[in-house]
């Protein structure tokens, strides 16, 4: 399918700054485009995925992604869709998480071939710039009423808008400036936040040059979920890339707990499936919901994608001992991973201990009498293996790789015991 009606047809476009050019342009050539990301955290969360993987359809098409790590405008901080003024970092900070996010940017991307990615940081040109350099050679461009008219800044004039901030969308405008000079990039695309950044780097370019510029800004719709909470939000927090702080089962977890409302949707924004491929998805989804298949995918793909294929097949095993109650099969490191979040009870003392005493010590049964009936009733499972016998003695035998073990009371009633 058509690169721009596969777009639409996914309802990826939000806005054009000129539809017919820029389909004219993609008809004609091949093209490099950007999409950037301020490095304002060590990790990219979810919530910055739809660009970049808008950006990297556009590879898969033939055309050249630059993807771009903000060094210097993270140092400034966007002022788009924020109400107060973002609390400055240091360089050194900036640098870092400029470089844990260029990782996390190459499991996207492919950066071989005739149309690989190019990873720029604008640091490396916006660094080098003096203030009497930024007034005579940029700022000259760019209007104050132009500048006024602009959502972002208008919306923070009653409450306060540094200097700091208003340039912001210059030095924006720089980038799409020196990536039209440098590597002929024809396209930025971004956020429906980004709309007005985009179209500064638009009034830089017509106006640094003279004759005819041919250069287009695209803008991608905010990702929202039927109930009206935010995407990429959980009780836990933001969904990371960084494994270390949203492991990949939590991962694949999230995805896969999608509401049947919004998974076809997320399927053609996140995923790279064929058109076919989705709408059968979308077929089940309406027939047979209990199966779960559209979620089941999207979880496997983005898993896949963010983490790999291994990462992928242990939050699957993790998922599935955790659906049978058959956590023996997993290690150490796996039912840390699955078992977050549930209550852990830590001893001061590893000695053995008799069970009833243990579910008492460790508040899963309320009394003796009640801990007795639980394990003749068979409600008691020690590391996924049912105990039946009121005499039972917990050892070192019973721990985990010697770590731990795990006490499961009832079908769903976790307990972690170091």
């Amino acid at each position: 399918m058509e690169l721009i009606k596969d777009l639409e047809w996914r309802g990826i476009i939000y806005q054009q700054t000129d539809e017919t050019g820029l389909t004219d342009l993609l008809e004609k050539e091949k093209i490099a485009l950007y999409c950037g990301v301020d490095p304002t955290a060590d990790s990219m969360h979810i919530g910055h995925l739809l660009p970049f993987l808008t950006l990297r359809r556009f590879q898969k098409h033939g055309h050249r992604p630059l993807v771009l790590v903000g060094g210097a405008t993270g140092l400034i901080g966007d002022p788009s869709g924020k109400k107060e003024e973002r609390q400055l970092q240091t360089l050194d900070r900036v640098l870092h998480n400029a470089d844990c996010i260029k990782n996390q940017l190459t499991q996207i991307f492919e950066f071989d071939g005739d149309n690989g990615a190019v990873m720029v940081n604008n640091y490396d040109w916006i660094g080098k710039i003096d203030m009497v350099t930024f007034l005579r050679d940029y700022g000259k461009y760019i209007g104050i009423n132009y500048m006024l008219a602009k959502d972002t800044v208008a919306s923070r004039l009653e409450t306060g808008l540094s200097f700091t901030e208003f340039a912001y969308t210059i030095l924006q405008g720089i980038d799409f400036n020196h990536l039209y000079d440098h590597h002929s990039c024809k396209l930025q695309i971004g956020g429906s936040d980004q709309w007005g950044n985009i179209t500064t780097g638009l009034e830089m370019i017509r106006k640094s040059h003279d004759g005819d510029t041919k250069a287009f800004g695209m803008t991608i719709p905010l990702v929202t979920k039927s109930d009206g909470t935010k995407f990429g939000k959980t009780e836990g927090g933001a969904i990371w890339l960084d494994p270390e702080k949203t492991s990949p089962y939590e991962f694949y977890q999230f995805w896969i707990n999608t509401a049947d409302t919004d998974v076809v949707k997320y399927l053609k924004f996140f995923t790279f499936l064929e058109r076919e491929e989705i709408e059968a998805l979308e077929e089940s989804v309406a027939s047979e919901p209990h199966l779960r298949k559209a979620q089941k995918k999207l979880a496997e793909e983005m898993t896949r994608l963010i983490h790999g294929s291994e990462s992928l097949e242990q939050a699957i095993r993790i998922s599935a001992a955790l659906f049978s109650g058959a956590v023996n099969t997993l290690s150490a490191a796996e039912i840390k991973l699955g078992f977050k979040d549930v209550p852990t009870y830590e001893r001061e003392s590893s000695d053995e201990i008799g069970l009833v005493e243990l579910l008492i010590e460790a508040k899963i049964s309320p009394s003796k009498r009640q801990a007795r009936e639980d394990i003749q009733n068979g409600a008691i499972s020690i590391n996924g293996e049912k105990v039946t016998d009121v005499a039972y003695t917990v050892s070192d035998n019973d721990k985990i790789e010697g770590e731990f073990l795990l006490i499961r009371r009832g079908k769903k009633k976790y307990t972690l015991i170091k």
